[in-house]
């Protein structure tokens, strides 16, 4: 009778200090603590302030500025280093020189946060990837493609938005050629393991006139012009770079944030 009255008075204890009461001898459970709010919250250290652009489009207070329609300081020529040599238009935009070849940027990149506007020549001449045709190579390598997509059939995986060769847009948003169009991008670049194997492939996700048309879609190497996509070494950091196709495509208001 003792030993009856001891066994229900310690499951009744068990049960006051939040022990579950298990049938059948085995042991009792402990139950989770309570959780409280601050239990979750993390306060330290604090998020760094950026003060962002007055209006849509302008830099924040952290960008690198690129370009900003006054001068070339920022580009050089990819053949040899020498001053870019674009030029100017009224103190506003840059065009492109044909054949004077690709600028490209003195600082190098990799993971970054870039926004770029573009706009196809004023004169409409040509078709296909004769018409407003340019590339934004990041790490000099990788290209997202800039081409006068407005009423202009040509390849999907070739036209504006497309991961060269490599990814069609999700979309056509692509305005007039007397408008400009807006580039924003968030690229991450790719990691290579210790020998030199590709580890993570890049992977980039496009807005064009503010509709996304590259949803974190892996790029599969070099967008190589013919031939198979591959990642064939590793690299790191490297230079953005513009190409000169032969048309006056124009650029303004190009800033980087790197990631």
């Amino acid at each position: 009778m003792m030993k009856k009255t001891f066994l229900t008075l310690s499951l009744a204890a068990c049960g006051a200090i939040g022990f579950a009461q298990v049938p059948g001898g085995t042991p009792p459970a402990v139950s989770p603590m309570p959780m409280k709010p601050e239990m979750t919250e993390i306060w330290e250290p604090e998020v760094a302030v950026v003060t962002p652009g007055k209006n849509a489009g302008d830099a924040p207070s952290d960008a690198i500025i690129l370009f900003n329609g006054k001068d070339l300081s920022q580009w050089v020529s990819s053949k040899d280093g020498s001053p870019a040599p674009w030029k100017i238009v009224n103190g506003d935009h840059m065009e492109v020189v044909p054949k004077s070849g690709d600028i490209k940027t003195k600082m190098k990149f990799g993971d970054c946060q870039l926004h770029l506007e573009f706009s196809a020549p004023d004169l409409v001449e040509g078709a296909s990837q004769g018409r407003g045709n340019s590339g934004l190579f990041f790490q000099d390598r990788y290209e997202l493609q800039i081409l006068d997509s407005y009423q202009n059939r040509t390849y999907r995986n070739g036209q504006a938005g497309s991961i060269y060769k490599d990814h069609a847009p999700l979309v056509n948003p692509m305005r007039s050629p007397l408008e400009w169009n807006v580039y924003d991008v968030v690229y991450t670049a790719p990691r290579f393991k210790a020998d030199g194997r590709i580890d993570s492939p890049a992977r980039i996700t496009v807005f064009l006139n503010g509709v996304l048309v590259q949803n974190n879609s892996t790029i599969n190497g070099l967008t190589l012009y013919i031939g198979l996509h591959n990642y064939p070494e590793a690299h790191g950091d490297d230079v953005i770079h513009l190409q000169d196709h032969g048309n006056k495509t124009q650029f303004r208001n190009i800033w980087v944030r790197k990631l």
